[in-house]
């Protein structure tokens, strides 16, 4: 008989929760699709350090509630912050870095569960710094950044060229094309997928299934494979966050800020 839910972390915007060996890391910003904030990121590290801690979680299980895994950064309170958007996003892509770069250093293997929309740093990001990645049918991938007049940011600038080419991660950088699940794992963003009623449990199969396995060779295993790609990512983080906290002081982040809350086509100026 299956252990019950022991809860670490019951209430905030993020939640945590151990059964048999398998932490449940949960965004919980459901009405506002899981989108970012300062507090959000900050909540979300001190989440992962409280599993990080506790030697006897063998694997994470990431998802999202509410309709969306994770839609990106919170539009809406980025365009509060008026000309102070720069010092925000400053903090808020630091604590970024700082999450994704302690998703791939977990010991435990990092399985992101997708529904909805994965989009930007937030959601596509964080798909990138997990271990595997199982999705329903009907999720959708976007990287998002270009568009909001950014730049890639949580590493995805390296890990994703890694996954699917340097051409096509241009493209999809570039292009912004927003990928079914099923194009996601033809590209290699993603391992499996499966119907939508169906992800809780083919995620939970998949977790058991590794947590039968030996704890430390699964770690130094994961430590092997991040390492070949883990450098570049660490190195690239600093400027990543340097360079989004730029350019959201530009009037093309700004309208394209405008643009996201209006539902309208950003025009964009260059400056």
């Amino acid at each position: 008989m299956d252990d019950a839910d022991e809860v670490l972390i019951g209430d905030g915007p993020v939640l945590v929760s151990l059964r048999n060996g398998i932490a449940e890391l949960v965004l919980n910003r459901p009405d506002a699709a899981n989108g970012m904030t300062v507090e959000f990121l900050s909540a979300l590290y001190k989440a992962i350090m409280k599993i990080h801690g506790d030697s006897r979680v063998r694997v994470v299980i990431l998802r999202g509630n509410g309709k969306h895994f994770c839609a990106g950064g919170d539009v809406k309170v980025f365009a509060s912050k008026g000309e102070k958007l720069p010092d925000y996003l400053r903090e808020a892509t630091s604590l970024l870095q700082i999450v994704a770069g302690a998703l791939i250093r977990l010991n435990a293997p990092v399985i992101a569960s997708v529904h909805g929309f994965a989009a930007g740093g937030g959601g596509f990001g964080l798909v990138c710094a997990s271990d595997f990645v199982v999705a329903g049918k009907s999720a959708k991938f976007l990287t998002g950044a270009t568009r909001a007049g950014m730049a890639p940011d949580a590493g995805a600038s390296v890990t994703l060229q890694r996954l699917v080419g340097f051409r096509k991660a241009m493209e999809l950088l570039l292009r912004n094309t927003v990928l079914s699940a099923s194009e996601a794992q033809d590209l290699g963003i993603i391992n499996t997928v499966v119907d939508d009623e169906n992800l809780d449990a083919e995620t939970r199969a998949l977790a058991e299934e590794l947590a039968r396995g030996a704890p430390l060779a699964l770690a130094a295993t994961k430590r092997l494979l991040w390492n070949g790609v883990g450098t570049g990512v660490e190195a690239c983080l600093p400027e990543e966050s340097r360079t989004v906290a730029e350019l959201s002081g530009t009037y093309d982040a700004r309208e394209a800020l405008d643009a996201v809350m209006l539902r309208r086509d950003p025009e964009f100026e260059g400056r």
